[in-house]
């Protein structure tokens, strides 16, 4: 059985950092080509995000911060393929699927061979970082609970996490009436913090 990168989202942070962000659930590649050639200083901040630790989801064109190591059944790996090749044709203007399809294979193929080193179900990270000579070089790693950390242990029923995002229906949470950061700091300096 193959084994393909899909994108996963752990919380809301990639909404607000990538545009657009990939979905949840698509198959995903490294997608350094989207970089080969740009100036660094001529990328905007999202961009610049994108290209130190995002992955590029297939179906969107948008990057996700983590993908998980996922098996690919039957026909999936084509029509993978297949959806990268159209989106190098509808995004990057490659001049026809099939000239698009040979690079679609090849990046599909990294992201097969990259998920041979990992477990199914294994998280895994991207950093890129550019060489003084312009080279692009990547490096992935790969995230596993620790049980035996703190922050790893079952009875902490999801409380191990530095923020916790919660939507509310109420235009306003209770107790808390136009509370902002800025009365927070307010407050604080008040007390001689």
């Amino acid at each position: 059985m193959s084994r393909l990168l899909r994108t996963i989202r752990l919380d809301a942070s990639d909404g607000v950092i990538f545009a657009p962000a990939a979905a949840p659930g698509e198959w995903a590649v490294p997608g350094t080509f989207l970089f080969a050639g740009r100036d660094p200083a001529g990328l905007s901040r999202k961009e610049a995000i994108a290209f130190r630790s995002g992955f590029l989801g297939i179906e969107s064109f948008g990057h996700s911060t983590l993908c998980v190591v996922s098996e690919a059944r039957g026909g999936e790996i084509e029509a993978a393929t297949e959806m990268l090749a159209r989106g190098l044709v509808a995004h990057l203007g490659a001049p026809s699927l099939d000239e698009a399809r040979p690079a679609a294979a090849e990046e599909i193929a990294l992201s097969g061979d990259l998920c041979r080193g990992f477990d199914t179900g294994t998280l895994v990270a991207l950093h890129r970082s550019r060489e003084p000579d312009g080279a692009i070089t990547e490096q992935f790693r790969s995230l596993r609970p620790r049980d035996e950390t703190a922050f790893g242990r079952s009875d902490l029923a999801g409380h191990d996490r530095a923020f916790h995002i919660v939507e509310s229906d109420d235009d306003e949470a209770p107790g808390e009436a136009g509370l902002t950061l800025a009365d927070l700091a307010a407050r604080a300096g008040a007390r001689g913090h």
